[in-house]
């Protein structure tokens, strides 16, 4: 227990003085958000990957996916490094980076003003930033509050405590010129973590073929291509975590502030690489919890003799790992969050600041004034996503679907379509986004699971917008 409070205190001591130092560096918004636009293909590429991935992976999907469809939530994972990461840095990469310069935005909320000439399209996407960022980032908050309770014995409310306070100070700091500098140590972390937690869950099950030979007896479609719930489930995970990405706000804004277009042909080659290690892990740690859990050896993980899906990892992990390596699988779920964390602060904090603001009450505030509002935004937006976590309403699977189901059924018809064609106009910009969001918060809140109603909503914005642009068109002719 000291080893691992002795390296934990190290590591945050780590992201301080890296933050301090970003603090120093820091001399201008475009600084503060995006690097000064100028960074590299492999910083890019982990900052990337480390914003795709968190303790919402970890902790929530793996443990809620991996119990329920067993080894075919592997096509979760591996759909995501070849659709969420390749695809998008294939098609999407350089148009965004080239069409924020010709623009002059740094926002994805500035770009589609600018794209369909409408500042109430700017005010409603900032909206919808900034409500709807708040729960995917207290569901890592709720993950890594998990682990934390796992790992030291505190309460959900201390470790929440805790790591909000840190969350803010390291973002208030240095914002993003410290975050892609640490997300290189991060994700080598991470990689380390996922090696030793692949080995150690093998050889604690007696081996893959023994693994899948229990997975196997407790049910035969957990080793199948598609698993007990069925198709319609697994296809909607699958959708919602690999499409919402091509509009996501803060992995779009990884492109604004990458430096070239060599830098997008190699950060795409590292960041799939990172996504199929990172995620197939995941998934299939995940799978093996059937194996390894049962509700009398692990009464914490299960209640009524149901699995509490958001605390099987946690188990999980305290019963595969060497007590000696424990330490490096908390720093890989750690390292996996503060990125995420940091990538979904600065984006909701930068739709009030840049967008709102800076775009409709005050148009003349300097970029200093600017810089330390972003700051003061970051602080409040880790506050009220601590709130929502204490709250503890609903499975992380759940809250993260509702968020990315959300935010990609508003942003994919408008900001896609805008991007490859020129006959996507305002009206069909408005109809998709009003539209795709609408459908997938009815479909929710009438019962529908939050990434089938996502998946819906997300379908729903990409087919109306070119319908709306076209039905537009020939009516005003």
């Amino acid at each position: 227990m000291i080893l691992k409070i002795t390296i934990v205190v190290l590591y945050a001591i780590m992201i301080i003085v890296v933050g301090i130092i970003g603090l120093r560096k820091t001399k201008s918004f475009s600084d503060y958000f995006l690097g000064g636009g100028n960074v590299g293909p492999w910083m890019t590429a982990f900052t990337y990957g480390t914003a795709y991935f968190s303790a919402v992976l970890f902790i929530g999907f793996a443990g809620s996916i991996g119990w329920n469809f067993g080894y075919s939530g592997l096509w979760v994972g591996f759909i995501n490094a070849f659709v969420g990461v390749l695809a998008v840095w294939a098609l999407m990469g350089w148009r965004i980076k080239k069409m924020s310069s010709e623009y002059g935005v740094s926002t994805i909320s500035e770009f589609l003003e600018k794209r369909y000439q409408s500042p109430v399209l700017k005010l409603l996407s900032a909206f919808v930033i900034f409500i709807f960022m708040i729960p995917y980032s207290a569901a890592v908050f709720m993950g890594l509050s998990y682990l934390f309770t796992s790992n030291f014995g505190i309460a959900y409310e201390y470790a929440l405590l805790f790591m909000g306070l840190f969350t803010a100070l390291y973002l208030v700091l240095g914002g993003y010129k410290s975050m892609t500098r640490i997300d290189m140590i991060f994700g080598l972390i991470m990689i380390i973590g996922v090696i030793i937690l692949l080995t150690s869950t093998i050889n604690t099950g007696g081996g893959l073929k023994n693994i899948t030979s229990s997975l196997n007896n407790i049910h035969p479609k957990l080793t199948k291509t598609v698993g007990p719930p069925g198709w319609w489930p697994l296809f909607s995970l699958v959708f919602l975590t690999s499409v919402a990405p091509f509009a996501m706000p803060q992995l779009v804004q990884k492109f604004y502030a990458i430096r070239d277009q060599r830098s997008v042909k190699i950060g795409m080659v590292a960041s799939t690489a990172f996504a199929i290690l990172i995620g197939g892990v995941a998934y299939f740690i995940g799978a093996t919890t059937r194996v390894f859990l049962t509700p009398e050896n692990n009464p914490d993980a299960f209640s009524n003799g149901k699995p509490i899906f958001d605390r099987l990892m946690p188990e999980l992990l305290t019963n595969v790992i060497p007590q000696g390596l424990s330490v490096v699988i908390l720093l890989l779920i750690l390292s996996a969050s503060m990125s995420t964390l940091a990538a979904l602060v600065l984006i909701s904090s930068s739709s009030f600041a840049k967008d709102f603001y800076a775009g409709f009450i005050n148009k003349n505030i300097s970029d200093k004034s600017l810089t330390r509002l972003m700051r003061i935004m970051s602080a409040f937006f880790v506050l009220l996503s601590v709130v929502l976590a204490y709250m503890n309403f609903d499975s992380i699977v759940a809250i993260l679907g509702i968020s990315w189901g959300a935010i990609g059924s508003f942003f994919l018809g408008p900001f896609v379509w805008g991007l490859f064609s020129k006959r996507s106009n305002l009206t069909g910009a408005l109809v998709s986004g009003i539209g795709g969001l609408a459908t997938c918060l009815i479909l929710y809140f009438t019962g529908m699971p939050s990434p089938e109603a996502g998946t819906i909503g997300m379908i729903t914005s990409v087919v109306l917008n070119p319908v709306a642009s076209f039905i537009s068109s020939v009516a005003g002719k």
